[in-house]
């Protein structure tokens, strides 16, 4: 049975007659009309009594008024309850975040106080998560994507900087090329398993022999501001230190490579209204040019 033929019949019950619910409705009278015969043919019964005083049930019309007007309150009752979820946005929103990455926890909590009814709940990792198995609903990944069952939304694009404290570099020189670097002592940010790292500085790909690898950002910011080492941070980490004199940066001619920032959601699962105000959020947020500014000022700071 055609749900939108129904619909239609029961309208015309409300307002007495075809005419009157093609005005109301603002479905044209013959549209109408043809739908209403296509349903008497369906159900190969007479519904309406037609005559120059209007229209009146038969006896085989008010048996499915009587059902489908219940069902379609029913109906009715059920997609006002999901618009007002969808106005509300209430619910449990799962996501995936890389550890240390702070910029992230201040959106979160803007996003809260514009949503207070949705919940998060933040798995810190710097494993790829499985969005299936795993049960996350957005993750947040740093790099190109390339995963064919998962759509991705580019958010931002940045750089991180080569950075050391001024007394390491007052002490043991300033690096004019990247080869310098071996007289100094770096720290680099590495994978479990440690593979060597390689720092693409400009055109050059330069294989540091680090006293510390880490997968601890934070870490790493810490060897830098104690004196103790050159290191690869990113800015966002680096702003304030650098912005202070805390930190400087080391070898600014030579950048290293910009960082794509994705959010990433499985594309066969249909985005629910809090998956999407996330979504939106975030790319709202980044489009003010002075947070954005403040959080990953330019390459050439010092």
């Amino acid at each position: 049975m055609d749900l939108n033929a129904v619909e239609m019949f029961v309208a015309v019950v409300h307002a007495g007659s075809l005419s009157a619910a093609a005005a109301r409705t603002g479905v044209p009278l013959p549209t109408l009309s043809r739908r209403i015969r296509e349903l008497e043919k369906q159900l190969s019964v007479q519904l309406f009594e037609r005559s120059v005083r209007g229209t009146k049930l038969t006896d085989a019309g008010a048996r499915l008024y009587e059902h489908a007007s219940r069902g379609i309150e029913a109906l009715m009752d059920a997609k006002e309850a999901v618009l007002n979820a969808q106005r509300q946005l209430e619910g449990l929103l799962r996501l995936s975040l890389p550890p240390s990455f702070d910029i992230w926890w201040d959106l979160l909590a803007a996003f809260q106080q514009r949503y207070p009814g949705i919940r998060l709940f933040v798995h810190t990792t710097e494993r790829r998560v499985d969005l299936i198995v795993d049960g996350i609903d957005v993750a947040l990944r740093v790099g190109a994507i390339e995963h064919e069952s998962m759509v991705a939304r580019k958010i931002l694009q940045y750089r991180h900087r080569l950075v050391a404290s001024p007394s390491l570099l007052e002490r043991l020189g300033y690096p004019a090329v990247p080869e310098d670097l071996h007289r100094l002592p770096c720290a680099a940010w590495a994978r479990a398993g440690y593979e060597p790292p390689v720092w693409h500085l400009g055109g050059t790909a330069f294989h540091p022999r680090p006293i510390l690898s880490t997968n601890d950002y934070a870490h790493l910011r810490h060897r830098a501001l104690s004196g103790q080492a050159v290191t690869e941070l990113p800015l966002f980490l680096a702003a304030e230190d650098l912005r202070a004199g805390r930190l400087v940066g080391v070898l600014d001619g030579y950048p290293l490579p910009e960082q794509e920032l994705n959010l990433l959601y499985p594309s066969h699962r249909h985005p629910s209204s809090v998956v999407r105000a996330y979504l939106d959020f975030c790319r709202e947020y980044w489009q003010d040019e002075a947070r954005a500014r403040s959080c990953l000022p330019d390459q050439s700071m010092e």
